[in-house]
């Protein structure tokens, strides 16, 4: 499987592209890519044009990526934002979740839209439960998972909320690790596993806790560099 995070430019067309803005993250001295700005406010020729990292290469469009990906590859698309700065991640409930839930109706839509049209097993993920609500709502068949950093009950309430296929916490949330942090009163893989449920965690960034995290029996590892385990 591999995964991807989606997010709007300014015209509609739906990217592939992990952060909010274009140039450099706060902090860093690196640009992202040779452009500048906020990727939803920013119109799709400059966004497409912008080179990554110096590489030569450009931002792609989700169809140009899933064009690319075998159909036998299995695809984890994280919803990563709907064209906003006023989404809220996290548990929400009540009038709060109707409005989120109309700021990602639409770029929901055209996400599933473009999966559909290519044969590759989709799972949507994202850290905003109202992304969650309205895959549900546009194509209940399609597995979800819920991504969470900290609370393991708030993680595990909206993954039983809408069912998700899956579940995606950060990796020092796996119990039994050298590298918990005050998770062992709660054990995610095997709450998750006595549900039906895959653990997918992240972000993997070492071969010793590739290898840790096998052993305590999560099902997949979310990393930059995928021969950690070879």
């Amino acid at each position: 499987m591999i995964e991807i995070d989606v997010v709007p430019c300014a015209d509609g067309e739906v990217v592939v592209f992990h952060d909010d803005g274009l140039s450099e993250r706060q902090g860093g001295d690196r640009g992202l890519t040779d452009a500048e700005g906020l990727v939803w406010e920013t119109d799709c020729e400059t966004v497409l044009a912008a080179e990554v990292l110096e590489s030569g290469q450009t931002v792609p469009t989700l169809h140009e990526v899933l064009k690319a990906v075998p159909p036998s590859v299995r695809v984890n698309i994280e919803l990563k934002n709907a064209g906003s700065t006023e989404l809220v991640a996290g548990n929400l409930e009540g009038e709060e979740l109707a409005e989120q839930e109309e700021l990602w109706r639409p770029f929901v839509r055209d996400v599933l839209a473009i999966a559909d049209e290519y044969r590759n097993e989709i799972l949507v993920s994202s850290f905003h439960e109202a992304a969650l609500s309205i895959t549900r709502e546009v194509d209940p068949s399609i597995p979800i998972a819920f991504l969470f950093s900290d609370d393991l009950e708030a993680g595990l309430e909206v993954t039983r909320e809408y069912d998700a296929e899956a579940i995606h916490p950060s990796f020092e949330l796996v119990s039994g690790t050298p590298f918990s942090e005050g998770t062992d009163d709660v054990d995610i893989v095997d709450a998750a596993h006595e549900e039906g449920r895959e653990v997918n965690v992240w972000t993997v960034q070492t071969w010793y806790e590739a290898t840790q995290l096998a052993e305590a029996g999560v099902d997949g590892l979310i990393a930059d560099y995928p021969g950690l385990l070879c």
